[in-house]
């Protein structure tokens, strides 16, 4: 399990690199809450998500033959952003292994990053298989998406800032609701938010049909979805917990929480026209979950997090006129 200061060797790495997002309030968000909202604004950071942090931490510290030999990456679009934006910093080559339905504005902007893109059938493929044969034939080093300690440690920075962001305002959280897929973000910034706030309760936010974790949780071992589940919520549509991140989550966290795709298009709209953001739909479940009432929040001051804002025009378009 990593340590906190893991978490602080990661952001003195990233210093100059990533930027600290804006902490903000809004009068609307808090009067429906009743309570105290705090917003963390990934989506204004580097590439449009917090997955420069885990990527560039993970990079920085490839040894000099590994990094000539370049990386290969898995991702639905925002690792695979992080990941090419970490390669041009650092003078890495980069390749990621992509859906072919990923949304274009994250596909196009991996590739005029300098990512070279190579696509497979999410329904069908195993993103993962293909980037470890890729890696293997290239002898390149595997960047994954969550499961790795320097990823979950970079991932953790968001937790970190949170954490001094909300102290500095006088607002320790009484929770924190982070969006999960496979458990980086979530798994990392519990670490941070437990050394800095250790009564504060710490909740993942995943997509009704993806609430694999929730049921991992519950459980006490990682489950899988079904087969056949589909979300709106690309950014978050892991099969199954990452194995480090549960490790982690099993120790820190409270219950899971789970959201519609119904509910997280009324939060994409509440933030375009409350919050003045644009948010991809995986980016917006943590402020579906307090919006449509998932936990109590009267009274209480609660941090959420809002972890990514690429969208495709046409369905932004779509969902803020209501028909998504």
């Amino acid at each position: 399990m990593i340590s906190i200061s893991d978490v602080e060797a990661a952001a003195e790495r990233l210093t100059g690199i990533a930027i600290r997002t804006p902490l903000i309030q809004n009068d609307e968000l808090d009067h429906i809450a009743g309570g105290k909202v705090l917003v963390k604004t990934e989506n204004l950071q580097v590439v449009g998500s917090f997955k420069i942090r885990g990527a560039y931490n993970l990079m920085s510290q490839l040894p000099a033959a590994a990094a000539r030999s370049g990386v290969v990456a898995f991702s639905s679009g925002n690792h695979a952003q992080g990941v090419a934006k970490a390669g041009r910093l650092l003078g890495i080559p980069t390749a990621i292994v992509m859906p072919e339905d990923a949304p274009r504005a994250k596909m196009d902007n991996t590739r005029r990053l300098g990512g070279e893109v190579i696509t497979y059938d999410r329904y069908a493929g195993d993103r993962e298989a293909i980037a470890r044969d890729i890696a293997t034939e290239r002898g390149a080093e595997l960047v994954p998406s969550y499961d790795h300690d320097h990823i979950i440690a970079g991932q953790g920075t968001v937790g970190l800032e949170i954490a001094e962001q909300a102290l500095d305002l006088g607002l320790p959280p009484d929770q924190v609701l982070i969006n999960c897929g496979g458990g980086g973000l979530s798994a990392g910034s519990a670490v941070a938010l437990k050394a800095r706030l250790p009564e504060v309760a710490v909740h993942t936010v995943e997509p009704a049909a993806f609430d694999d974790t929730a049921r991992s949780l519950a459980a006490g071992e990682r489950l899988h979805v079904a087969p056949d589940a589909r979300s709106i919520c690309d950014a978050l549509l892991a099969e199954s917990p990452g194995r480090l991140p549960f490790e982690i989550q099993q120790r820190l966290f409270a219950a899971g929480l789970s959201v519609t795709d119904e509910e997280v298009c009324a939060a994409m709209r509440f933030a375009f026209q409350n919050l003045k953001l644009v948010v991809e739909p995986g980016g917006a479940v943590s402020l579906a979950a307090v919006l449509s009432g998932k936990i109590a929040t009267a009274g209480k001051t609660t941090a959420i997090v809002i972890s990514g804002g690429n969208v495709d025009l046409e369905l932004f378009a779509s969902v803020q006129e209501g028909a998504s």
